[in-house]
């Protein structure tokens, strides 16, 4: 379980996070949205101990994160992966090579590890045929790039991942289909997904719950069916941006 108690966090005089409470249950699917600026990328990183609170807590399977020693950081990260916006893979590097670094050195050099067999079931997982292994990121589209960063989040299996807007960018057939791909991984790898998008389609379609931040502040949680039928103004408007021109 990850608990988040009153995070605060301030980033050129601007509150990002004015005091974020809430509790992600292992095995669900939460989905984090906002407008621009509330701080949606922020939490994460402070999940994963990128980001140090200025006030408030971040715990970890019964670890605080921002209290917590080297050794303590390291098993925080060896339950998380982290799926970057842009996917963020190194363009000198190979997909295995890009795959292979979602592996802690202890089991890439544990010599009962086949670590070719858990690259191969990864690429398998975000549907990537095993001739892309050898090629340059550049080499693959923008799609085909974005599952190697999820095949890479995943080849751990971590028992949480975190995906930094993972459609941004893509056309809407490609970011269909990496909503199908994290909704499978979740399934099939039984781990914990915290999603943050901008995509109320994505959300509505990946979330068994969905925060909406905003002001640095939880605005709204529910269920996607909650949060369609919410009388909050402000909720609505976000949702639905185009219903409140027209009514206006």
């Amino acid at each position: 379980m990850i608990e988040i108690r009153d995070l605060r966090k301030t980033l050129n005089e601007n509150k990002v996070m004015d005091g974020v409470d809430l509790t992600i249950s292992v095995g669900e699917s939460l989905v984090i949205m906002g407008p621009s600026g509330t701080g949606k990328s922020v939490l994460l990183k402070h999940i994963v101990g990128l980001m140090d609170p200025d006030s408030g807590d971040v715990i970890v399977d019964g670890i605080s994160v921002p209290n917590a020693n080297r050794a303590q950081i390291a098993q925080v990260r060896n339950r998380i992966s982290y799926v970057f916006q842009n996917s963020a893979l190194f363009d000198s590097v190979t997909v295995r090579g890009n795959i292979m670094l979602g592996l802690d050195d202890r089991t890439i050099h544990d010599e009962s590890v086949n670590v070719e067999r858990l690259v191969r079931e990864a690429t398998e997982h975000v549907n990537l045929e095993d001739s892309v292994l050898d090629l340059l990121p550049a080499e693959l589209s923008g799609g085909m790039q974005r599952r190697v960063a999820i095949a890479r989040a995943i080849v751990g299996r971590q028992k949480y991942v975190l995906y930094d807007e993972p459609t941004t960018g893509l056309d809407p057939l490609n970011a269909s289909v990496i909503n199908r791909l994290i909704e499978r991984v979740s399934q099939e790898i039984e781990g914990t997904s915290v999603i943050v998008t901008h995509d109320v389609e994505s959300a509505f379609y990946l979330a068994d719950r969905i925060i909406l931040l905003s002001n640095g502040k939880v605005r709204a949680e529910g269920s996607p069916e909650d949060l369609k039928t919410t009388d909050d103004p402000a909720v609505r408007r976000f949702l639905n941006p185009m219903a409140e021109t027209e009514v206006a």
